[in-house]
Order: C-alpha cells, then structure tokens, then sequence
C-alpha cells in the first residue's frame, strides 16, 4: 500500500552528511555541466561529509574530475538539431521514448537518493517536462527546491513565448523555493520581462558570477610549443557550434601575415569531424597558429594565455573574469541571442570587448584589427563591479539558510516507500 513519503528533516536511523541533487540541462555543449560541476564542487568543499549527485546526459561527463564527494548518474542524452529540433543522441529510440526513459531514472535517482536539496539548471520542467515527476515526489518529501539560471536567457520576445509553452512561469510559482540567477541584477535580469508574482520575485537571489579555479592535477593534455611564449587562446567550448568563429580566426592570419601575436585554438569535443580536418589544414599553413583537439581542464590553458578570443558562453566569461584575461566576445546570434546579450552588457560596463557579425559583415580585416587591439585592452580587474565573482560564496550562503533545520550530520533514513 503506498504512502506519502516523509520528510527527509524528521527520519531517524545512524548519521549522514547533506545531500544535494543537481539536475544538469545537457543537451548541447558544455555550458550547464561545468556550471553544474563548479557549485557541485562548491559544496563539497565547504561541507564536511556533504554528497552531491550530478544528473546528466552529457555524453562527456566522465572526462571530468570531481571533488570528493561529488558522483554523477548519465541519463541517455540527447542531441540538437540544426533544424533546432531534437532527437535520441545514440539509442535508437524515438525522442519520446528517450525523453520517458530520461524521466523514470531521474525520478528514481531522487528516490534513492533522498537528497535535501535539488537544484534544477535552467529549465524549470526539465527538457520536455522530464522533471516534474521528480519535483512532484520531492516536494512531498519535505526536499528543498532551486531553480539555478544563468544570467542572460535569451531575448525577451523570444523567452516568454517560450516558458509559456513550457509551463515554466507556472512552475516557478508551484514548485521552487528560491531561484538563483548565478549573475549581477546590474548587467541584466533574465526574468523580468515574465511578469512574475510578487512571492516569486522575492524568491530570487542575484548571487554573482561563479569563480573559476586552476585544477589542483595538471592536464594529460600536451600543449604546443606556441604556449611557451605569449599566445591568444581560441576557444568556443563544446565546439558543437563555434565553426564560424574559428573560420574567422584562421582567415584573419591567412590575409595578414603581420599579425604578430600567435594563436591556439581549442576545437571542442563537438565539433563535426569534416570541418576540423578542414581547420587542421588551414592551421597547419600558418606558423603562428595551432590547435588542441579538447582540454578537460581548459583552466589551465586560460591562466596560461596572455588574453582570450571566445563565443561568450557563461562559463568562458567567468573564467575571463576569474583569470583576468583581456577577453574579446565574438558571440554566437543564432539560434539565441543569449551571447549577444551577454556580450553588449559586459561591454557596456568595460569587463570585455565584442566583435560580432550580427550587424556588420565578417571580414579577416575586422577580425585581424581587433586581435591586435587585445594587447591595449584593459583587464577586468581594472573595472570595479562588487559583488562580481562572489557566486560560490553566495550559493553557499543560501545552502546554509535552506537547511538551517538539518544539522552537518543528520540520522539516516530508510528510503520512502513507493
């Protein structure tokens, strides 16, 4: 006979630390996995006996270290389509079946897991409303609920239409307890053109951008001798997305060979396989120009480098600010012009530069001139922002208010009965 299941604050049995579930919205790139990965190791760090379980279908999830402690569970990914649409990433399912498949372990995993916190990344529901089960079942069982978003979500005109199909206004309201937008509400508010309720607005929290660490282990990685001298790192992280950036590099050295300052570039783990052979071939007729095909612990390329050429992703601008570099922006303005956003405010306030072809043709000469510019670009340090990189300490901050009832160690519990 079923029951409820009761609240993880009132079980009894021998002692446990805190348990955190974080859902990872992975089903394109990088981004919301090292994100994910950056607060899961947070936590562990800061709290004695602490567990955290990463949910994620990204397909490289294991090429990453994580701090003791933290564990991760991959659920069948899926991939997108250029046409912006989805399907089964290797099953051969139908995306429905998938999607359900998804859904059945990542409600099982809060089960068995019987975390004290679930913080869910970026979609509110879940890809297609996978989550809702889980955050049905948690709810009743006395867990706390976060929603954790980046700080740009996409342009308004196109945001709203969207979390209206998706049910997600209404699960802010049903569901979550606080809603963590890992930015500043002075460079932008991604929720405000949602016309939140009052009692949501007030359960947001601009924590502050998420500092970046140098790894403690040292890469596997070899490093071209390019890195030996001063060098501008070119990175468009998974790579799934990022060919016209590249191309756009390569053909800045091609048509100026004056251009003094080499240039790695780092390709991604998504990158299609034709277009990098067709890079390699260009990059292997310019002397100041390299590559490496992917980096798991890219820190270490950022710290080395003397500035950095990017698409904008959230996690590449927290690593510019955190590693200081002299950044430039070339940001990604299809099928989202959450980059571009992005990239206008950060500028705005003086912590990068932009060179986008969202409104002005893409030439090498374009390209050549603002790689030249990087070396006179002031480095983030040089503009005060408080609260900027305080995004760690801030999420640790709202933890410890969410579970001021749960003591570091609390007893065990039996898991709920079904």
């Amino acid at each position: 006979m079923s029951k409820e299941p009761e609240s993880p604050l009132l079980r009894s049995q021998p002692a446990r630390g805190v348990r955190v579930l974080i859902y990872s919205h992975d089903t394109f790139g990088l981004g919301h996995l090292r994100r994910s990965r950056a607060i899961a190791n947070a936590i562990v760090g800061d709290w004695p006996g602490a567990s955290v379980v990463i949910i994620s279908g990204s397909p490289v999830i294991g090429n990453f270290e994580f701090g003791s402690g933290v564990d991760y569970i991959r659920i069948p990914g899926v991939t997108k389509l250029p046409d912006g649409d989805y399907r089964s990433l290797n099953l051969n399912v139908s995306l429905d079946e998938a999607v359900g498949l998804r859904q059945a372990l990542i409600l099982q995993t809060a089960k068995a897991f019987q975390p004290d916190v679930f913080i869910v990344d970026k979609e509110p529901t879940g890809f297609r409303g996978e989550v809702v089960p889980a955050l049905d079942y948690l709810q009743a069982a006395g867990c706390r609920l976060v929603l954790g978003i980046r700080d740009v979500m996409d342009e308004p005109t196109l945001l709203v239409p969207e979390w209206e199909r998706k049910g997600a206004k209404e699960a802010l309201v049903r569901y979550y307890d606080e809603i963590w937008v890992y930015g500043l509400k002075d460079v932008y508010q991604p929720l405000m053109a949602l016309d939140l309720p009052e009692e949501v607005n007030g359960r947001i929290t601009y924590t502050g951008y998420l500092r970046r660490e140098v790894p403690p282990t040292p890469s596997l990685t070899k490093y071209p001798k390019i890195t030996k001298q001063p060098f501008i790192l070119v990175t468009t992280g998974g790579g799934g997305d990022g060919d016209d950036l590249i191309d756009w590099v390569i053909s800045a050295y091609e048509s100026d060979p004056d251009l003094e300052q080499p240039a790695l570039i780092l390709f991604g783990p998504f990158i299609d396989r034709d277009k990098r052979r067709a890079f390699v071939e260009r990059i292997a007729k310019q002397p100041k120009l390299d590559f490496v095909s992917f980096d798991n612990k890219i820190e270490r390329l950022m710290k080395k480098a003397d500035a950095m050429v990017a698409m904008g992703g959230y996690n590449t601008f927290c690593e510019a600010l955190s590693f200081d570099k002299r950044t430039l922006i070339v940001p990604r303005t299809r099928p989202r012009l959450e980059q571009y956003i992005r990239a206008v405010e950060t500028e705005r306030l003086g912590l990068v530069r932009m060179l986008s072809d969202y409104k002005e043709p893409r030439t090498p000469e374009r390209m050549a001139q603002a790689l030249r510019n990087l070396s006179f670009q002031p480095r983030p340090s040089e503009v005060t922002i408080p609260d900027l990189l305080d995004g760690l300490d801030r999420v640790q901050e709202r933890l410890k208010a969410l579970l001021e009832p749960i003591p570091l160690f609390k007893p065990a519990y039996h898991q709920a009965a079904e």
